[in-house]
């Protein structure tokens, strides 16, 4: 334990269109390195439920069907940096999502010597995660999983696992709606992009490869600002 007080809490924003894989990469790096994923739902409903003031104020703004402001995220974001097991530090998810969201994160991490270390962005080819989600069905009788481009049944039609001849897609599992989906991330991420690159802390990281490579990479940029290696 004596080089943990090498260490100090680093701060990462992962930032990344649906299906690039913000989820499996945050478990990894909270393994690897101790780091707490912070969504703005998990922080709500923890607060909500340990009934802070914040937690009151937010449980008020939910039941009136109403969305929550940024000044009670940021209340109840404070309470929870006050916690022991973020000494270490921080995977911050779906918040913030605006520059002015980012500057308010700024000035509360300053209050407490802290920045955020690195705004990392997954970045995917639109066209090639159109037609990974666009091509899935699965076999109705049993779920097995199938592509038009990457994995078909040996027999065409039919389940390889249960024989069944009846395949289905998700509704939502379309071109135009996975398009519409990146479009809609592209024009809401555009302005935290350009605030982070403009602050040197924005990492842009190829995320269309092998998932134990992109971790890799990730735990690079990680162990350069938290001093500990990434060859274990």
């Amino acid at each position: 334990m004596g080089d943990m007080t090498e260490t100090r809490a680093v701060n990462l924003i992962l930032l990344g269109p649906p299906g690039a894989g913000k989820g499996t990469q945050a478990r990894m790096l909270e393994e690897r390195f101790g780091l707490v994923q912070l969504s703005t739902g998990d922080l709500l409903r923890g607060a909500v439920a340990a009934g802070t003031e914040a937690g009151k104020a937010a449980k008020a703004v939910m039941e009136a069907g109403e969305l929550v402001s940024d000044e009670i995220v940021l209340a109840v974001l404070k309470d929870r940096l006050d916690a022991p097991d973020v000494a270490a530090g921080t995977i911050l998810d779906g918040f913030p999502r605006t520059a002015a969201q980012a500057e308010a994160l700024d000035a509360l991490l300053a209050e407490r010597g802290q920045t955020i270390d690195a705004a990392i962005s997954l970045e995917v080819e639109d066209e090639a995660m159109i037609a990974r989600v666009s091509g899935r069905y699965t076999c109705a009788a049993c779920g097995e999983g199938y592509h038009d481009q990457f994995k078909q049944p040996k027999v065409a039609g039919v389940c390889d696992k249960c024989g069944g001849t009846e395949m289905k897609r998700r509704p939502d599992d379309n071109a135009e709606t996975v398009r519409t989906r990146l479009e809609a991330y592209h024009a809401q991420t555009a302005p935290l992009i350009d605030y982070y690159r403009a602050r040197g802390a924005l990492t842009e990281v190829p995320a269309m490869g092998d998932i134990d490579q992109i971790a890799a990479r990730l735990a690079a940029i990680v162990g350069t600002h938290t001093g500990q290696t990434t060859d274990a």
